[in-house]
């Protein structure tokens, strides 16, 4: 179809079509989240059960679980990669977000361990869920990511005041409503398109 040829009509089926190729998309979305949200919260609860219950001193060697799911990440995406035809805005703009989010959460990880985790380090990590949920949010109008990037971020000033041990508790809670309930709610929503 030749640009002079392009009516309104034309142009309406076009917005159409990419908007149905951005919620299909949205399925993607839902995986992470509920990937990375299931091992975070293991992590964290694995964490507290360690180290509170048990005392055991290499408490925070749950966290490489990470590693698994950073390969089953990379699969995915690039699973999804090879299936997408048609890159959108949305879809661009999530991969650089949360592409930049795994660079901080690793930096992050850096600085403290150089500086010593038995400090407050949750409320962070908190800080940082909130954000890539909150801005994800806003990228796929989807009000229950956008909420649970705002309860993150309570829960990071929160957990500011706990102890080290309870931290852990609370990144579990925020992982919960940042990105395990959106998570489900958003492949539900994928689900009925």
């Amino acid at each position: 179809m030749s640009e002079e040829n392009f009516s309104p009509r034309d142009s309406l089926l076009l917005i159409r079509s990419m908007i149905e190729k951005t919620r299909q998309n949205i399925s993607g979305n839902s995986r992470h989240f509920l990937l990375w949200g299931w091992l975070t919260f293991t992590g964290f609860t694995a964490q507290f059960i360690l180290k509170h219950i048990y005392q055991y001193p290499y408490h925070y060697r749950v966290w490489w679980i990470v590693v698994p799911g950073v390969l089953v990440s990379f699969y995915l995406g690039s699973k999804e990669g090879m299936e997408r035809r048609v890159s959108t805005y949305i879809d661009d703009a999530m991969k650089y977000l949360w592409t930049g989010m795994a660079i901080s959460f690793f930096v992050l990880s850096a600085i403290l361990g150089r500086q010593g985790w038995n400090t407050t380090v949750f409320p962070y990590f908190i800080l940082l869920y909130g954000l890539g949920t909150f801005v994800s949010g806003c990228f796929l109008r989807f009000r229950p990511l956008i909420l649970g990037g705002l309860l993150a971020w309570v829960i990071a000033v929160g957990s500011s005041y706990l102890s080290y041990d309870y931290q852990s508790l609370a990144g579990a809670l925020s992982i919960l409503v940042s990105y395990i309930i959106p998570g489900h709610l958003l492949q539900r929503k994928a689900g009925e398109k």
